[in-house]
């Protein structure tokens, strides 16, 4: 009978303790503010690009040579647009092959201590890219990459260990609606971004930077002396101790096997001394897990278009239709809030990159591991990241070559190709689901 399991699972909302609540909100705003540092630079590309070329002084009063020459990177607004698309790709590589690094780091060191690292870090390294660089006048194209290269690298550290953190509190049979609010968080630091930077972007881009590196950083010291990484750090049963008792949400999302009775993992706290040091899964045994490759692959077609919009929807509103940047930028938030309520690319994407995620790196096949969670989380979200990288180089090139209307078509492509990986993983679930189905009838 189903009536029992919607009162168990009702019950666990009454064990959620307060600590639940800080690590739900920390871990929340945390991302939400590594993502409004990210999001700043998709909202002034227009003043940068401006500011990098003669456009900037077309219109405006003629000033001496050896100051526009100073100013002068690129000689038209084209060729800035396709080193803005370049910085694009060039962070999300580097996050993805951090993301990688995150990921298995993540679950050998402290996760609090990571992601602090990471927040406090990425903020100064966003501060001197976007606010010192034009106190002090200097522009140059290396150092510009080089920043970006070591921005992408530390922001990677959010995702895995904020992920990871969450699932040691929350557990299964809870986690597809907690994750479904929680992971609302990058759709609220894109809209967190676009708001601080239109507000302060009238007294010239490097302020946007300034104020979400500042607010990012003061995140960061908050996270290392507020944040716990698990239930174990304050005496509380760990969270699979507490699911032994809920047979049916022994089932996740994701399916570890065909034989899902023959094996119940106990995951109980006991004393340091009874208790045998739990190994870490390697990276190609997380690779191995079923699901994560075809997810990964899903992912990758999806965050290309999901971070297409991301960085470029701000540009192309005021590139193709002449509006003012502040304008374009509000205007932008509409798409972010489309991603909270979970509407067509926003609902797949934060349940891939969150919840899925999570039950991917604790299925049963593990043997008991739970160490595996932050590094399939790294693996998922580090091959959408290669997937968005591609992605940011092919939408200003074929901007540039073919006009925007292309590059609609190429993300329509790109949206169809994540329903062909992710199809077989549908109908295996679907399959599944029958039999247990089938199996509870006969039972009865």
């Amino acid at each position: 009978m189903a009536w029992p399991n919607v009162f168990q699972r009702g019950s666990l909302l009454s064990r959620f303790s307060h600590h639940h609540v800080v690590v739900f909100l920390l871990t929340f705003f945390s991302y939400s503010l590594l993502h409004a540092s990210r999001k700043t630079f998709s909202n002034v590309k227009v003043s940068i690009s401006e500011q990098w070329t003669p456009s900037a002084f077309n219109t405006s009063v003629e000033l001496p040579v050896e100051i526009w020459s100073h100013n002068h990177l690129f000689p038209s607004s084209e060729k800035a647009t396709l080193f803005l698309g370049t910085l694009d790709t060039i962070f999300l590589f580097s996050y993805a092959v951090g993301l990688f690094i995150s990921g298995i780091v993540g679950d050998r060191l402290n996760l609090r201590w990571v992601l602090s690292f990471g927040m406090c870090s990425s903020a100064l390294v966003v501060f001197v890219f976007g606010a010192l660089t034009e106190w002090l006048h200097f522009y140059n194209t290396w150092l510009y990459c080089c920043l970006w290269i070591v921005n992408g690298l530390l922001q990677s550290t959010g995702w895995p260990c904020v992920v990871a953190v969450m699932g040691n509190w929350f557990g299964k049979a809870g986690r597809g609606v907690v994750f479904g609010l929680w992971s609302a968080c990058a759709s609220v630091g894109n809209i967190l971004g676009a708001c601080l930077a239109s507000s302060v972007l009238q007294y010239g881009y490097e302020y946007a930077f300034l104020v979400t590196a500042s607010v990012q950083f003061a995140g960061g010291i908050v996270i290392f002396f507020g944040l716990l990484v698990s239930p174990e750090e304050i005496g509380l049963s760990g969270i699979e101790a507490e699911e032994d008792f809920e047979e049916d949400s022994h089932r996740p999302l994701i399916n570890g096997g065909e034989n899902e009775d023959e094996y119940e993992p106990n995951y109980s706290i006991q004393d340091d001394s009874s208790v045998a040091q739990v190994k870490a899964v390697s990276f190609y045994q997380a690779c191995c897990l079923p699901g994560v490759i075809p997810y990964s692959l899903a992912y990758a077609c999806l965050k290309l278009v999901n971070y297409s919009f991301f960085f470029w929807l701000p540009f192309y509103l005021s590139n193709n239709f002449g509006w003012k940047e502040a304008e374009a930028d509000k205007l932008s938030i509409w798409y972010d809030v489309g991603g909270i309520i979970g509407f067509f690319i926003g609902g797949p994407s934060n349940m891939i990159s969150s919840a899925i995620s999570a039950d991917l790196g604790r299925q049963e096949l593990i043997q008991g591991s739970s160490e595996a969670l932050a590094t399939v989380t790294g693996i998922v979200d580090g091959s959408g990241s290669i997937g968005a990288a591609v992605g940011q180089y092919l939408v200003s090139l074929i901007r540039d070559k073919l006009g925007w209307m292309w590059v609609f078509y190429f993300f329509i492509l790109m949206t169809s190709c994540t329903i062909v990986f992710i199809s077989p993983l549908i109908v295996k679930e679907i399959f599944s689901l029958m039999r247990r189905r089938q199996a509870h009838i006969l039972r009865e």
